[in-house]
């Protein structure tokens, strides 16, 4: 996984949840473009592994991603900020 910036990461999952309606099965696509293809942040497989720990989880699965993808990438802080 790529280290980012904790700007970098707010500013990315605030555009995908302003910008998105139907709840987080609709985010997915847009997570995993903007997390995989545009970013590079994870590789199909990482990202295939947050679905599956997330979708195991209590709660809604876009926020559970977020939180996974932004602890991985930066911490607490990332994961406090991809969650905003």
């Amino acid at each position: 996984m790529k280290k980012t910036s904790l700007a970098e990461l707010f500013l990315t999952f605030f555009k995908i949840g302003a910008f998105t309606f139907g709840g987080g099965y609709a985010m997915l696509p847009l997570i995993q473009r903007e997390v995989v293809n545009v970013k590079k942040w994870l590789s199909e497989d990482e990202f295939g592994d947050v679905l599956a720990v997330t979708q195991s989880a209590p709660g809604a699965l876009a926020v559970n991603s977020s939180v996974f993808i932004g602890y991985n990438l930066a911490g607490l802080p990332g994961a406090t900020v991809a969650v905003l």
